[in-house]
């Protein structure tokens, strides 16, 4: 049989699944309190409701609900090692399982307040920007029990449904880390339904002991993942065996099967290839979940709005946190927008670290141009709306993107549709190409030992990566680009490739100011990601050369000429370092290790020095292996707590 729950008019109702219809029984009694009658009080009750119904509703068009939307308890498991493997490689901790998930079948409980319907709008994990899906099926328990044997446990089995464990990935890789179990990201939901189908339903079906059934998943119609539920390499009856074990089960409690290989998002994560990763769930996104015999669910992710902060509990060995920026300021370097040019304002997030960018605005006569949005879509949010005394009667008709890294293009969603995104050709190709902006949430909840997580985490902890969609530009060029705004004309020029692949600055001339993007790191060190090096430094003698006295950087205070000249010499000091270094045969961390900033030290992030001499060993030999994002993490944390231990 398969039985169903529903609501009619309001009312929450039960029956049972014949050719199409839905055969209601009495009013008032619920699938849970049939499911414990046992399994022939179930088929009874089954019976009666096709000889006599007390309604009749067509199966199509009926509201469902999950069959048990109020289970006395979920338990998920993990019967299947191959999706535990797919999931190891995904993270780059390899497919070797470690002896214990061969003794012993993993589980974790869920909520069972967070029951979704089969159809229901799915939310997702406030604060996750890796919100994910599991395809799987669940057995519910039938008896009253413990201390089952593997065949009592069959027995106990009363019904199977289908099952989906929403997972908020990077909340469960940082919880992960506690050592105690399941949080958070396994808290937004969980999906029962269509049906309740016994066991009698799926005897064709079954294989040694297992349940054979053809699954597959697909998000927006394109299909992630497929298989059979029976590769299992713990089944029911084991599991439920051992959940049992000194604890009573009872009728309803839900045991889930763990996730059939293929069938989730992250197995599909390749930390050498990226970019073919199909995404993190966005709002919006439709879940269609479907398997042999039990029928499909089909839901729409749902965006929520963000948690609740809580303030990080001071340690023991806590430094003061304050990061002041060390660099004179033409204008007061504060969170804000401030006027530096006739009709041209310049947005600065002090301190100038990662992720505390820079942006612009310059108005003409009934129009503007934006230089550059934020990190995130709240510090986006807030710029623009404070630009809106502005903008209200001059709005934005076009916005430059000075480069492709996330501080300067991941608020772009937030532009109106008719604004034209200017960029050049390699900083749009960059952005296609790149990985996905929530993918930075790997910074504040990856393990990158006990040196470098603390690190990428007072880095990065401050932002929200979930949400964000870039929307690309839709005029490229090359070298040049003029716009006229409102009777006024701005020049762009990309003098990359040098921080990035291309790297624009926005020259105001009858204002005298000019954008340097990445090109211009104030107070902070800059990091060079793609170089060469060579070509940063003529871009400087370049910037200088437009005779701008206002420059408002891409991190740190607005500045005069002066402090191009500044980062010029920092980088003329790191090829001069690197190439001696290299010419010595030192590998670049001991170049590195060994270099006396002098006074480039006091630059705020002075330990990028240890991406920058990489960089330029890469530009001496191509042998240099290259490092991803994290790796240099770790290396400018170490090299950090080794020159902070010195000097102590």
């Amino acid at each position: 049989m398969k039985w169903v729950t529903y609501t009619d008019g309001g009312l929450e109702r039960t029956g049972v699944v014949h050719d199409g219809q839905i055969h209601a029984v009495t009013p008032g009694v619920t699938l849970l309190e049939l499911v414990g009658r046992g399994a022939d009080g179930l088929r009874a009750a089954g019976q009666e409701a096709l000889r006599s119904p007390a309604a009749i509703t067509p199966l199509n068009g009926a509201a469902l609900r999950a069959p048990l939307p109020r289970p006395p308890s979920i338990r998920d498991t993990l019967c299947f090692l191959e999706h535990m493997r797919n999931c190891q490689a995904a993270l780059g901790r390899g497919r070797d399982l470690a002896d214990t998930w061969y003794r012993v079948p993993a589980f974790y409980f869920a909520c069972p307040t967070t029951v979704l319907g089969p159809f229901d709008d799915a939310p997702m994990a406030p604060g996750s920007a890796w919100q994910d899906f599991e395809l799987e099926i669940a057995a519910v328990i039938g008896v009253t029990g413990s201390d089952l044997s593997v065949e009592q446990a069959e027995e106990a089995i009363i019904g199977y449904t289908i099952f989906n464990d929403w997972s908020a990935r990077d909340l469960q890789q940082l919880e992960g880390q506690l050592g105690i179990g399941q949080g958070k990201g396994k808290d937004s939901g969980v999906t029962l339904g269509p049906y309740l189908v016994t066991p009698d339903e799926l005897g064709d079906y079954r294989t040694d002991g297992k349940l054979a059934l053809a699954v597959s998943a697909a998000v927006n119609d394109v299909e992630i993942g497929s298989g059979s539920t029976g590769s299992m390499d713990w089944t029911f009856a084991e599991v439920i065996s051992y959940l049992s074990r000194g604890v009573t089960l009872v009728p309803g409690d839900v045991i889930g099967s763990g996730t059939v290989p293929t069938c989730t998002l992250l197995e599909h994560l390749d930390p050498d290839d990226p970019q073919a990763f199909p995404g993190w769930l966005r709002d919006g996104d439709v879940v269609t979940l479907r398997v042999q015999g039990l029928g499909q669910t089909r839901q729409r992710v749902r965006a929520t709005p963000p948690p609740q902060r809580l303030a990080v509990r001071p340690r023991p060995d806590d430094a003061p946190s304050q990061r002041p920026n060390p660099a004179p300021a033409q204008v007061p370097y504060r969170r804000g927008l401030h006027t530096v040019g006739d009709r041209v304002w310049a947005w600065t997030l002090p301190d100038g670290g990662f992720g505390w960018s820079n942006a612009g605005l310059v108005a003409g006569d009934g129009e503007s141009l934006l230089v550059d949005t934020l990190f995130d879509l709240p510090l986006t949010r807030e710029m623009l709306d404070a630009m809106g005394a502005i903008t209200r009667h001059a709005p934005i008709s076009h916005a430059v993107l000075t480069h492709a890294n996330g501080d300067h293009v991941n608020g772009t969603q937030l532009l109106d549709g008719a604004v034209r995104i200017v960029a050049a050709s390699a900083t749009a190709a960059e952005i296609d190409n790149g990985p996905e902006p929530a993918m930075l949430a790997r910074t504040q909840v990856a393990d990158l030992g006990p040196v470098a997580t603390r690190y990428a985490r007072d880095r990065f902890e401050h932002f929200d990566f979930s949400g964000i969609t870039v929307r690309n530009a839709d005029t490229t060029f090359d070298d040049r680009f003029d716009i006229e705004i409102g009777g006024r004309t701005v020049t762009v020029l990309n003098l990359g490739p040098a921080h990035t692949a291309a790297d624009s600055v926005v020259h105001v001339p009858d204002a005298g100011v000019l954008f340097a993007g990445d090109l211009l790191f104030v107070g902070c060190t800059p990091i060079v990601w793609a170089g060469p090096i060579d070509n940063w430094i003529a871009a400087c003698d370049t910037m200088i050369g437009l005779s701008a006295q206002t420059i408002v950087p891409g991190h740190g205070p607005v500045c005069g000429p002066e402090a191009i000249a500044a980062v010029g010499d920092y980088l003329r000091f790191v090829v001069a370092c690197a190439d001696e270094g290299h010419r010595r045969g030192w590998s670049f961390t001991e170049t590195a290790d060994r270099i006396d900033l002098g006074g480039f030290a006091d630059w705020l992030d002075a330990e990028r020095i240890v991406a920058n001499i990489h960089r330029r060993y890469r530009e001496l030999d191509d042998a240099t292996p290259t490092l991803d994002l994290m790796r240099l993490m770790r290396l400018q944390a170490e090299w950090l707590a080794t020159r902070t231990r010195a000097r102590r």
